[in-house]
């Protein structure tokens, strides 16, 4: 039975914990904080409800990241991505040649950082791949979590193509419904939730910085407010264009994640299910509005800058956040540097994310409805 070691004991943290359980490997969680999940710790299973149902066996919850490397040559990485270079120095002393990370919501180029990471600390040489986030998921009290939502499709890439192609049959298994992407591109910005998490949020400003309760998307955006979202993916389309990939709508994505009307960005994030009942943050200094900026919005300023490509909204939406935080994104978030290609030109970036598809991988993505469900 593989064993497969998963960090981060969040909502997707337990979720993929879960689902990987319920499909017989042998499970291992990491936290920083094993008392948040007791539960889990003292019954030895998490039990799963929502979506997913059932009460799914976990072999040891730890918070020590050298007896999980010791154990499992699979390692799971299932944390915010403004955590990774804190979890790469935490890893790197403890990894050999035959490990793998994989990273659950690697964001914008996040299998790049992170291997750029383990490199500067002298890590060996090890495969980093990455998928998205795949369960819309809270945790339920110490010993559960509640899944709003499974993603019936998404997308794999990795910090190298070689890597892509030794590990994506792996993951594939895990999760069918997963494809390889062209590029670190294609895969980090078909990401609906960094499109639009920011502008919904400052559309909300007043409403969430009071701290009152709001149906994030389903009253949180009206027909002149949308508008905000519409233009920041049309900025993720130019700089994905430049880089060899081509997105594809993001109706069409939230259809393919979990079924919508897809008539128009509107009414599609107001009839996919899981979002029906997603409430806002209670505070602008929310992870999901930090992760996104620093870990998606900052390193696309970057590469659509290198590749001579517009990109005023995302910009106004980096500004405005740094100055509600009190910090500057562009400094502490994902930058060329922490990328390992501060030195590198616009065409030099372009042969970087050369797309590079395996064999097996599809062209496009089968019809929603007729992929394998995630759980």
């Amino acid at each position: 039975m593989d064993e497969i070691g998963v960090i981060g004991a969040g909502g997707e943290g337990l979720a993929v914990a879960a689902a990987l359980s319920e499909r017989g490997h042998r499970v291992r969680l990491c936290t920083r904080e094993p008392a948040r999940v007791g539960g889990i710790r003292e019954s030895g299973a998490i039990r799963a409800s929502g979506e997913m149902w059932g009460v799914f066996p976990i072999a040891q919850v730890t918070s020590d990241p050298a007896e999980l490397a010791e154990r499992c040559s699979v390692l799971v990485v299932a944390a915010i991505t403004t955590a990774y270079r804190e979890i790469a120095e935490s890893l790197a002393p403890h990894l050999a040649e035959d490990h793998v990370v994989v990273l659950f919501s690697g964001k914008l180029c996040g299998s790049a950082e992170f291997a750029a990471a383990l490199r500067r600390l002298g890590a060996p040489r090890v495969d980093v791949v990455e998928t998205d986030a795949l369960f819309a998921a809270r945790p339920d009290g110490d010993d559960g979590v509640r899944v709003l939502g499974a993603k019936r499709w998404n997308l794999i890439s990795g910090a190298t193509p070689g890597a892509v192609d030794r590990r994506a049959p792996m993951i594939r298994e895990w999760f069918p419904q997963l494809e390889i992407a062209d590029n670190l591109v294609h895969r980090g910005l078909t990401d609906f939730g960094a499109v639009a998490h920011a502008p919904i949020a400052l559309a909300n400003l007043g409403t969430i910085d009071r701290g009152e309760e709001l149906l994030f998307y389903l009253d949180g955006v009206s027909d002149r407010t949308v508008a905000l979202v519409d233009q920041v993916e049309q900025e993720f389309r130019a700089v994905a264009g430049a880089y060899g990939a081509r997105l594809t709508p993001m109706p069409e994505v939230l259809d393919r994640y979990y079924g919508c009307t897809t008539t128009g960005l509107l009414e599609a994030m107001r009839s996919a299910e899981p979002y029906r009942s997603i409430l806002a943050p209670g505070s602008l200094d929310h992870r999901f509005l930090h992760e996104d900026i620093a870990s998606t919005l900052v390193p696309l300023e970057a590469l659509a800058e290198r590749a001579g490509v517009p990109t005023p909204m995302v910009g106004s939406i980096i500004t405005v956040m740094s100055t509600l935080a009190g910090k500057s994104f562009r400094r502490s978030g994902r930058t060329l540097h922490r990328l390992g290609w501060a030195e590198l030109t616009g065409e030099q970036l372009r042969r970087e994310l050369t797309p590079a598809r395996s064999a097996g991988a599809r062209t496009s993505p089968p019809a929603p409805g007729r992929t394998a469900a995630a759980v």
